[in-house]
């Protein structure tokens, strides 16, 4: 089923701290793995050392620029969907169909359910000992279903465990972030330089299009701005304030911003789902003329 499936981890500036290479090994994952990084890393020669050069992809941070809407003028491109946007042509180029797009500070990866269906707070309990099991029934589920991508949960989706809005409507919930298998025959672009995830799902999704999270199985990872490379200099710089109106710009219709948290707030973006994507009306409501 992983014949023609690859894992791309994305990365930049932690040559020496590929948080999620281990833990997929950890995991028992054993198919294909690529680090994707950009020509803009200073530490390209250290993932080439570390790594070996047929597994580490470079690309090139300013064409890919070129194909997508970045949504500002800021000529600041930290930020990961350069790499998102380059997995396509990357995969085309390797002959690889399916990949699964990775960040690099994944510490864990778990399932959220025990064998009896029920949902489990410990996640430790849960770890992935067979990730090459996992990769492939998530692989048939995609290849099976109309959606452009598919993600799994995050940890943070979790907060409240079973009483935690994700669990609760897992059923309605069609966000995608942070992990993404794709396929070069659905192809789409990221936009928007910041929350690059949001805006695509919430834009896309908009239009018919159809995003997906699984909520049985999720990934653990790093505070954003606790890790040092990547992104988190962004963040540091300018938080979530900047952030969250990007998404309001793409999607205005149905998205807007407000205050986050109980003790340290921040402002965040809030979704309208029921103005976002279309919806499937029971048949009960069907007018018999």
């Amino acid at each position: 089923m992983l014949d023609d499936f690859a894992v791309f981890i994305l990365s930049h500036g932690r040559a020496d701290n590929v948080i999620t290479y281990k833990t997929l090994q950890r995991a028992g994952y054993t198919g294909r793995v690529f680090i994707i990084i950009d020509n803009e890393d200073e530490q390209a020669e250290k993932y080439y050392q570390n790594f070996g050069r047929d597994k580490v992809i470079m690309f090139d941070k300013a064409a890919i620029a070129e194909t997508f809407d970045e949504g500002d003028n800021f000529q600041d491109r930290r930020a990961v969907i350069y790499a998102r946007n380059a997995c396509w042509d990357i995969a085309e180029r390797l002959g690889i169909e399916y990949f699964m797009q990775l960040d690099d500070d994944y510490f864990n990866l778990c399932y959220k359910i025990d064998s009896k269906f029920q949902y489990v707070n410990s996640d430790y309990s849960t770890t992935f000992i067979n990730a090459d099991a996992v990769f492939s029934s998530l692989l048939e589920f995609y290849k099976s279903i109309g959606t452009i991508t598919l993600a799994i949960g995050q940890g943070g989706d979790f907060i409240g465990g079973a009483e935690s809005s994700f669990w609760i409507s897992q059923n309605r919930r069609r966000k995608a972030m942070n992990s993404f298998i794709c396929s070069t025959s659905r192809p789409f672009r990221f936009v928007g330089r910041v929350n690059e995830d949001v805006n695509t799902y919430t834009s896309f999704q908009n239009k018919g299009n159809l995003f997906l999270t699984f909520p049985l199985v999720a990934i653990q990872q790093a505070e954003t701005q606790a890790n040092s490379g990547g992104m988190s200099e962004m963040y540091l710089d300018s938080g979530t304030y900047i952030k969250s109106f990007y998404t309001v710009m793409y999607q205005p219709s149905s998205v807007k911003v407000g205050m986050m948290g109980e003790t340290h707030k921040r402002l965040h973006h809030r979704i309208d789902w029921d103005c976002t994507v279309p919806c499937i009306i029971s048949e009960e409501y069907r007018k018999i003329e």
